[in-house]
């Protein structure tokens, strides 16, 4: 039986640092992995509650018109009446709490707008639409159309 393992003790070595290497990752997945990891399937469920924490607030239309009553008087005379200001602007619900304490966002029309109106052939040939690089270029809708009441 000694005949068989003389000469092999670098294999005894190989297969020792095998072992270590993998319970020194079994001891560090343990210490990483969160224990409720995988309970709901591939990611940590305690990220559903850091979302859950960030769940947007909107004011809605009518508290925009308490402040706000010339644009939303302007935009209820074009073809965005229907659009509500946070579909643009985002969550405001604490902007209309307290008018300090957010700002709201000035969107990149360039980006914003191109959402619904860029060019599709599912949509109804009644609705604006434009491919947007042979329409303007690199130019942001906002430079020619004022969203609020924009031109067809």
């Amino acid at each position: 039986m000694k005949r068989i393992f003389e000469g092999s003790e670098h294999l005894i070595r190989l297969a020792l640092v095998a072992v270590v290497l993998v319970l020194a990752f079994f001891a560090i997945r343990h210490v990483l992995v969160p224990r409720d990891f995988g309970k709901y399937g591939h990611f940590n469920p305690a990220a559903l509650d850091v979302i859950a924490a960030r769940t947007p607030v909107f004011a809605g239309r009518e508290a925009c018109a308490a402040c706000h009553d010339d644009v939303v008087t302007a935009k209820s005379k074009g073809p965005h009446a229907n659009v509500g200001c946070e579909a643009c602007h985002g969550p405001l619900g604490r902007h209309a709490q307290d008018f300090t304490s957010q700002t709201p966002v000035l969107p990149d029309t360039a980006k914003l707008c191109v959402i619904c109106h860029e060019a599709d052939p599912a949509k109804p040939k009644t609705f604006p639409q434009v491919v947007s690089r042979e329409h303007a270029g690199d130019v942001a809708c906002g430079t020619c159309h004022n969203p609020h009441q924009p031109r067809m």
